[in-house]
């Protein structure tokens, strides 16, 4: 019995249009036996019945059309094995499908399989895969020169499209072998040619069983972003269970782990699993299931470390290399959405560093648009800090996707953090989670007692449009409806907590402390489980990122009052506060529909 038979390795398998992928692919599951038992010759009588030529891409589309009735495989994924391991083929039938598989890591892949049409040659889209294999870290490729049964099994015109290319991968700093194949009469595909013996090379399927499979990263610092947190009810259970997929590293009861970007820290309770025992760890590659000791709150798109280890990035700002496939450019003064593991964050393009055309490496730094096709080095902001790790120490944390209008419409590598005006803040905010002493009730036991959850309501606006009148009537109607509210003009921290700061007159050189300290002070608000309402004049969008940096951002919500707005990205506009009790209604309603009441 071979020991590596059960090993699995996955290949993505990319090429220009009609140069033959598809047919590479059929021919490889019709030779190495992994169709469906019939499947070749149904399709080949097929043909016969409806006077059709047989091509081995039927296959690959009756598999699909198969799929689409939940028969078996997807249209992204086919299965396949050899003498020595199974293959998970990524066929990625364009630029959208290839960086969707590749970027997100619903599959990523470890070797790549590159067609190019002997009788057409290196073509654009060619070359763009080529560097888009490059650019996500895919080193392992075979470039098969498919088609030349119409070349005539000609050598010179395979050395001659091999050399082009291998040209090309040099300058992008990869390295291949090259396959001279017919995928229509399976020459050098999973037997030697008879017809191009003066090919002495590996067949498709023997460079594959070649290929060595990447050892899962179970050696490295532990990383796990949160995908969720599932809470039970039923019969005094009161788990909080953390899932995710593990990255690299591993995780075991009594691990001391830390979040990112918040800093809060517990240490894992229990592993679970549902329907059977749970193991006593998880490691790479593995959706892991965990409990932790102090219950602290936690949100989807954080990062688990482990304490003591290397930590991830946290910022803001950070200069990356993507490619765009967005039919409009990508341009500066456009809003997009980035997804970094499981965090999705508002996002702009800062600046256009430089841009370059994947097909002929042609490099413009004075351009201020990354157009279609092109890679781009680029600096991004987000609007909240998000954590992540760089391309050179843990790549598959460092992939990105730029989601346009719901659609994806590019992606890369984060290469490099840069500072942000909250950085400091950040850092101190960091500290005190870390330092925070755990009561034993968690705050999301806190809401359940009162029936609410906690929020941090910032009413603003420009002077003298009816703020505290309308924070004040808000209050009462909370209070009077049983909630667990207080009202808190910003004043209030001025006078007081500021104080040893607060100066006359116009100075606004402290305003960051201020806010920030206004932040700590709701923080501690709303861990004991608060609606907090605080006035302020004429809060911007800067003025809401710091005190968002001491607060959990989901749990602020903004409202403007009047007409003329900052740049502040409020949840709610009241232009027309004359009646308080009317606008009071509306922000009651507001946090109804955030759920931080209940409907009534």
């Amino acid at each position: 019995m071979n020991p590596a038979a059960d090993e699995k390795m996955n290949i993505v398998v990319a090429g220009h249009v009609d140069h033959g992928k598809s047919t590479v692919i059929g021919r490889l599951l019709a030779d190495t036996d992994s169709l469906p038992k019939g499947k070749l010759e149904q399709i080949q009588e097929l043909c016969r019945r409806t006077s059709r030529p047989f091509e081995y891409a039927f296959l690959l589309d009756a598999l699909k059309d198969e799929q689409a009735q939940g028969i078996t495989i997807d249209s992204a994924r086919i299965f396949f094995k050899s003498a020595k391991r199974h293959y998970l083929i990524l066929d990625a039938p364009g630029h959208i499908e290839f960086l969707r598989n590749m970027v997100t890591g619903a599959s990523h892949a470890e070797a790549a399989l590159l067609v190019i049409d002997a009788a057409e040659g290196v073509r654009e889209n060619s070359r763009r895969h080529g560097y888009m294999l490059s650019m996500l870290g895919v080193h392992q490729i075979a470039v098969l020169i498919n088609k030349m049964d119409l070349a005539g099994w000609s050598r010179d015109t395979f050395e001659k499209i091999a050399d082009e290319y291998k040209r090309f991968l040099q300058e992008i700093g990869l390295s291949a072998s090259f396959i001279p194949v017919s995928g229509m009469a399976g020459d050098n595909i999973a037997r030697r040619s008879e017809r191009m013996t003066w090919y002495e090379g590996p067949t498709v399927l023997e460079t594959l069983d070649a290929f060595i499979k990447e050892p899962l990263p179970v050696d490295k610092p532990f990383r796990m972003p949160v995908q969720d947190v599932y809470k039970f009810t039923r019969a005094g259970d009161q788990r909080r269970i953390v899932v995710g997929t593990v990255e690299t590293g591993a995780v075991r009861p009594g691990d001391e782990l830390i979040f990112y970007p918040s800093g809060k820290k517990s240490r894992v309770k229990t592993l679970e699993r549902f329907g059977s025992p749970p193991p006593q760890a998880y490691e790479a590659g593995q959706a892991a299931s965990f409990t932790l000791e102090e219950q602290i709150y936690l949100t989807r798109g954080q990062i688990a470390a482990r304490a003591g280890e290397p930590a991830p990035e946290v910022g803001r700002r950070f200069q990356v290399h993507l490619f765009w496939m967005g039919k409009e450019p990508l341009r500066t003064d456009k809003d997009y959405l980035i997804k970094v593991g499981t965090a999705k964050q508002p996002m702009r393009v800062e600046k256009i560093l430089s841009v370059m055309d994947a097909s002929d490496l042609r490099v413009k730094t004075e351009q201020d648009f990354v157009g279609y096709h092109d890679v781009a080095d680029c600096i991004l902001q987000t609007a909240r800090a998000v954590a992540f790790d760089l391309s050179d120490r843990f790549p598959t944390l460092s992939r990105f996707v730029i989601v346009d209008e719901y659609e994806i419409r590019g992606g890369g590598l984060i290469r490099k953090v840069l500072p942000d005006a909250e950085e400091p803040l950040r850092q101190r905010v960091m500290q005190r989670n870390l330092k925070w002493a755990m009561s034993t009730l968690s705050r999301e036991q806190r809401w359940e007692r009162y029936s609410q959850k906690a929020s941090l309501v910032l009413i603003t606006g420009r002077k003298n449009v009816g703020k505290k009148t309308l924070a004040r009537a808000l209050e009462r109607k909370l209070f009077a409806e049983g909630k667990l509210v207080y009202f808190m003009g910003i004043a209030n921290v001025l006078y007081g907590v500021d104080a040893d700061i607060k100066t006359p007159g116009p100075d606004t050189s402290h305003r960051p402390e201020h806010l920030r300290r206004l932040g700590e002070v709701a923080n501690l608000m709303l861990d004991a489980g608060l609606i907090l309402i605080v006035t302020a004049i004429g809060l911007t969008q800067s003025d809401l990122e710091i005190i968002r940096t001491a607060v959990d951002s989901d749990l602020v919500e903004v409202v403007w009052l009047g007409p003329d707005m900052t740049d502040i990205q409020a949840d709610l506009q009241i232009e027309n506060p004359d009646n308080p009790d009317e606008a009071a209604g509306q922000i009651k309603r507001l946090l109804q529909q955030k759920g931080i009441i209940f409907s009534v």
